[in-house]
């Protein structure tokens, strides 16, 4: 993957010197090429629809009813609790969260490409994963924790004669108990989380070999939340450990392959920008070289000092670039 860090101007006339100018960060906004880049990618967001119907639908059907025995109360007598943490706040910190810091990210930047992608990967993160962990559940059909009270709500347990349960109690909490495995609450935090992580991690080069580990705090921080939702998940009674430990590992896998479809690895050189972006600039460059141009150093800085931000800790505009200048420089 080719890096550009010089705008190219024209030996003759100004043909060249506005396409390579739109190549730098902030050219690309929403304003200008927003639509462009949600037409280019308008089969993408039709599939995005089409998760969300059958997510829907799976939140319908029902589970399988698994066979549970007198034998197996023993670990599914735990108390009926309510959430720790509830349901209807989980799109709220797993999506609205890295939103947020993605529209902040981006009004700092103007890059449309990052926006567009950031957003993009994390609503298929979190929708692949939601429609893969749901549709699990109802073929697993796993009794929760807390299956005998959801089925005996006055504690007297009934079996017919193959030694099955008969439950009398609520439909729908008897239904919910039998959606233990995976988790939930623990795939939809990785799913979203995890993918902020990756994000964050590339947007400050968390892994520039630079050394500054302080850095690893903010990618840590989304993942360490998203585990703490796990563990409430198992102190509620409401799964299994193994059922969150399915759900994170869910998530976080599905959250990578989706970040990695729109940016490079966090410990990339240039992992703090999409591949949309170089591959924007190349298409700049070898338009310049097609009408002859020259490479000129822009004048002043990149908008960044050379230990910008506490310990190195702020959003990378070029890191490829300031290499470069450290190089020829002598400061390498």
């Amino acid at each position: 993957m080719a890096r550009f860090s010089f705008p190219c101007f024209p030996n003759f006339g100004g043909f060249n010197q506005h396409r390579m100018r739109e190549a730098q960060l902030g050219a690309h906004t929403v304003r200008s090429h927003g639509m462009t880049v949600a037409r280019t990618h308008m089969h993408d967001w039709i599939i995005l629809v089409l998760l969300v119907i059958l997510e829907g639908g799976l939140l319908i059907i029902h589970p399988f009813y698994r066979f549970v025995g007198k034998d197996m109360m023993t670990d599914l007598s735990y108390p009926l609790k309510s959430n720790t943490v509830p349901i209807w706040s989980v799109p709220v910190y797993a999506m609205l969260l890295p939103l947020v810091i993605f529209i902040f990210i981006y009004f700092r930047r103007r890059d449309v490409y990052d926006l567009h992608h950031a957003v993009l990967g994390l609503l298929y993160s979190v929708l692949v994963t939601a429609v893969l962990t749901d549709a699990i559940k109802n073929a697993v059909g796993r009794p929760r924790p807390d299956f005998f009270w959801r089925c005996f709500p006055d504690g007297k347990a009934v079996y017919d004669t193959l030694g099955d349960v008969v439950c009398h109690g609520d439909n729908s909490v008897i239904r919910e108990g039998h959606k233990s495995f995976p988790s939930g609450h623990t795939s939809w935090s990785f799913a979203g989380l995890g993918f902020l992580s990756l994000y964050l991690s590339g947007k400050i080069q968390a892994f520039d070999g630079k050394g500054h580990v302080a850095k690893l705090c903010i990618v840590i921080l989304p993942l360490l939340f998203a585990a703490l939702v796990g563990i409430s998940r198992v102190d509620d009674y409401w799964h299994h450990w193994t059922d969150v430990f399915a759900g994170g590992l869910l998530g976080l896998v599905v959250s990578t392959f989706c970040y990695l479809q729109f940016f490079p690895p966090p410990y990339h050189t240039e992992g703090w920008g999409p591949y949309a972006y170089f591959q924007v600039l190349e298409a700049a460059r070898v338009q310049c070289t097609e009408n002859g141009a020259v490479q000129q150093p822009p004048q002043g800085d990149n908008g960044e000092e050379e230990d910008g931000g506490f310990m190195g800790l702020h959003l990378v505009d070029n890191p490829s670039m300031r290499r470069e200048e450290d190089v020829e420089t002598g400061r390498g």
